[in-house]
Order: C-alpha cells, then sequence, then structure tokens
C-alpha cells in the first residue's frame, strides 16, 4: 500500500468569494458552515474537496466541523480550498472527501496553528500522506459508504419520528390529566371531594392580604367565564377560573443600565436572566451573574417556590424558583395562592391548552412579546386541590415510562452513529493496513 502526499494526487484552488458580499444567485455557495448558500457566479464546475482555512469555533481553539464535497456549478467562500483530481482513474475524489471529513480530527486538525485566529495553511494541507489503495478498492469503499449513509438516514428518520410521537404523547397525558380523565376513576373512589369552588373565598382573600402588604391598590373583580369561552367541558367539582383569580402575577423590573449593577462580591445578590434556563426543565436553582443591593431595590424580588415565566422570543416556558434573586421585564412573575398545587400548575401551564393560549395572545405583538393585562386573562381548569395532586401522582408516572422510552431512542441513535463510525474505521484500517512509520512530515496519517 503506497502513501501519497496530497499535492502529487490534486489541484488547490483556494476561495474567490467574499461571503459577506456575494450576492445569491443560481450557483451553490460553499461556506464553512453545514449548509450551502447561494451565489451568482461560479468559480468551479468539476468535483472537489473543500476545506474550511479556519477554525470552526475559533478563540485559540483549533477544530473543523466540516469538509465538505461538492460537484457541478459552484462558488467557493474566501476562507476555504478546494481539492481537485488531477487523475481520476488514480484518486476518487469522493474517498479523497470520505477520508479527510471522517478523519478530520486526526489527520487536519493537528495542523492547525495560530495563537487567537487559529487557520490551517494550504501548503500543510499539500503534505498530508494518505493510503492510497487501487482505484478500484477506491471506489468500492464510496460505494459502500453511500449504501450505510442511506441506511443511517432511515434510521434517523425512524427515530426522529419515534421522538416526535413521544412529544405528542406527553402532550396526550397533559391533555387528558387536565380533562380529567386520568383522574375519572379516582374521582369515582373519592365521591365527597370538597368542590373547588369552595376555596375561591380563601383564595380571593390570601390575595388581597398579599395586595395589602404590597401596597398594591385591588382592582375590580373580572367576569366570570361564559360557557362558550370554555375550551371544554369539564368533571363536576372543577372550574374554570382565569390565571389572575387564583395567582398573584406581576411584570419583573430592572435598574438602568444593567452593566452598571452586576457584582461578584459576596454581599450580590442572584439576578435570574434567560441564560440560566439552558439545560433547566423544571426548578432554577442557580444563577451566573449577581446585582448589587442598590440594584436589587429597583428590581422584582422571587423566592423559592414562585413561578417565573418568559414573556418574550422563547415566550411561555414556565419555571419554578428553588432559590431567590431578581429578576427584569423579560420575566413575568407568579405566586401561588392556596387551593393551587404547584406541580399541577406548572403541568397546567405546559399542556397545549395553555399554550395556545399564549400563542394566540402573542399573535401580532413586536417580538412576540406578551403583555401582563393579557396573560392574566388565560383560562385555566382546576379540579379540587386533593384531585390535583392524584393528577400530579398520575403525569409523573407516565412521564416516568416516556423518560425510558426516550432513554432508549437516545441509545438506538448513539448506536447507530457508533455503527457508522466502526463500519469507516474498518474500511479505512484496510485500507491503511501497511502503514510508514511515524516521521514529522508524516504526522498527518491516519
Amino acid at each position: 500500500m503506497e502513501f501519497v502526499k496530497l499535492k502529487t494526487l490534486c489541484e488547490f484552488e483556494k476561495g474567490s468569494t467574499g461571503l459577506a458580499k456575494a450576492e445569491p444567485g443560481d450557483y451553490p455557495l460553499v461556506t464553512t458552515g453545514a449548509e450551502r448558500k447561494t451565489c451568482n457566479t461560479f468559480q468551479f464546475d468539476t468535483k472537489a474537496v473543500c476545506i474550511p482555512l479556519v477554525s470552526s469555533t475559533g478563540h485559540g481553539h483549533a477544530s473543523l466541523k466540516n469538509v465538505h464535497y461538492q460537484e457541478g456549478m459552484f462558488a467557493l467562500g474566501s476562507i476555504l480550498v478546494a481539492l481537485t483530481s488531477k487523475d481520476d482513474n488514480r484518486l476518487d475524489i469522493q474517498f479523497l472527501h470520505l477520508y479527510l471529513f471522517q478523519l478530520k480530527d486526526l489527520v487536519l486538525v493537528p495542523l492547525m496553528s495560530g495563537a487567537a485566529n487559529v487557520a490551517l495553511s494550504v501548503k500543510k494541507i499539500q503534505g498530508i500522506e494518505i493510503p492510497l489503495p487501487s482505484i478500484a478498492r477506491q471506489r468500492e469503499i464510496v460505494q459502500g459508504f453511500k449504501s450505510i449513509a442511506i441506511e443511517e438516514d432511515e434510521l434517523k428518520t425512524e427515530l426522529t419520528y419515534q421522538q416526535t410521537l413521544l412529544k405528542k404523547l406527553r402532550q396526550q397525558i397533559l391533555q387528558e390529566a387536565i380533562e380529567g380523565k386520568l383522574t375519572a376513576e379516582w374521582r369515582e373512589h373519592n365521591p365527597d371531594v370538597e368542590p373547588v369552588s369552595k376555596l375561591l373565598k380563601c383564595i380571593a382573600a390570601e390575595k388581597s392580604q398579599l395586595l395589602k402588604e404590597k401596597k398594591i391598590k385591588a382592582q375590580k373583580p373580572t367576569l366570570p367565564i361564559n360557557d362558550e369561552e370554555k375550551p371544554f367541558e369539564l368533571p363536576e367539582g372543577w372550574e374554570w377560573f382565569l390565571l389572575d383569580e387564583i395567582t398573584y402575577m406581576t411584570r419583573g423590573s430592572s435598574p438602568r443600565p444593567i452593566v452598571s449593577y452586576f457584582t461578584q462580591e459576596d454581599d450580590g445578590v442572584n439576578w435570574i436572566k434567560i441564560g440560566d434556563t439552558k439545560d433547566v426543565k423544571k426548578v432554577i436553582y442557580k444563577t451566573r451573574q449577581k446585582i448589587t443591593r442598590e440594584g436589587a431595590l429597583k428590581s422584582q424580588y422571587v423566592e423559592p417556590g414562585d413561578f417565573i415565566l418568559s414573556n418574550s422570543m422563547s415566550y411561555g416556558k414556565p419555571f419554578i424558583m428553588g432559590v431567590d434573586g431578581y429578576i427584569h421585564d423579560g420575566w413575568f412573575l407568579i405566586k401561588m395562592l392556596g387551593g393551587t398545587d404547584a406541580n399541577y400548575f406548572y403541568y397546567l401551564l405546559l399542556s397545549s391548552v395553555v399554550q395556545k393560549q399564549f400563542v394566540e395572545l402573542a399573535n401580532g405583538a413586536v417580538v412576540q412579546n406578551i403583555r401582563a393585562g393579557i396573560v392574566k386573562k388565560t383560562k385555566l381548569p382546576v379540579p379540587p386541590l386533593i384531585e390535583q395532586r392524584a393528577i400530579v401522582t398520575k403525569i409523573e408516572l407516565l412521564f416516568a415510562l416516556c423518560d425510558q422510552l426516550e432513554t432508549q431512542i437516545t441509545q438506538n441513535q448513539t448506536h447507530a452513529q457508533q455503527l457508522m463510525q466502526t463500519v469507516l474505521k474498518e474500511a479505512f484500517s484496510h485500507t491503511s493496513a501497511v502503514e510508514p512509520s511515524a516521521t514529522p512530515k508524516a504526522s498527518a496519517r491516519a
């Protein structure tokens, strides 16, 4: 098995299209990203491997996310280089792409250099030596890969479909929960539960006291929901309420400019941002930033057990506070009052019935921003407190089964990726079974 330098096998030509100034058109424009853009002119009319010459992540870190294969008429960004075969009967360019893409972290990334702007030089790429089997073997590997790729795509499609079904199943569970279907049998065994309407006076008294403590003037009572406005019929003992009837809700606030109030001192207080919800499903336990006590005086305080609800961009997603802190005006604060279980309220807000109302309320607003006065009119189905807790138990039991199914799907996706990698490594291990001893010049060999 011979090892041959790429400069012997390929022609090299850097891209000539400035990505920022490219005018859209009829030809594909290969960039550093995974998706193609378009251009009104073309630079190549051939088959080529296109390699980015700059790091995908930058900031002193060497990485390449993409090595592209492109054929036909296409334009190429100025920060990429195209490799074309000098002799198609010696090098199949798709074989080269497969080799460089699958082994880019071993072959290309180690050749990148630079302190801040990490880059890959054309000269270093030209010096890479690759194992070169016969042209027949190269084409055999490419066809084998294409066959495997088709099967992998079919498997990915099926797994994605299963995830979609699982998401719908979760929503169906929530829908049946808030319609009272999950606890129909429970109600048969608990016929003497006090209807939720009897708790309304207690809720109203608690809210009145809260408003008094905050020195907020009570608003006029809202009109009851008429039958035509009710999304569906509820079981006996349940009631439709507006969100404002069973909670205290207000918008967050913040000092200006906020950057003047950030602090790293020990006496700083937690500042809750949208970014703090990344990878958080339900409860927020920590924040990345703090603000000064002075800034807190101009902000909205939240405490453990409070709900916060995003009101712009990714609006409508509820979170429960596990720590105290302060929120800006991109959040709503919702304080629970007696008569509503926090976990039931959380699942209720996640349900399609409520989320659909949020979407309808936000339609036409600037950056899909929801006003507090509108959100307070969200209609909520509320069962007696004891049944709320029975519903939560049912939901969490069924969701635990969904989690198991989701884990299996994720494992299947991982196994599919591992299988693909195993097959490719086996193909290339046969290709590079005879490997020359490592030398400084041959450090990029697989």
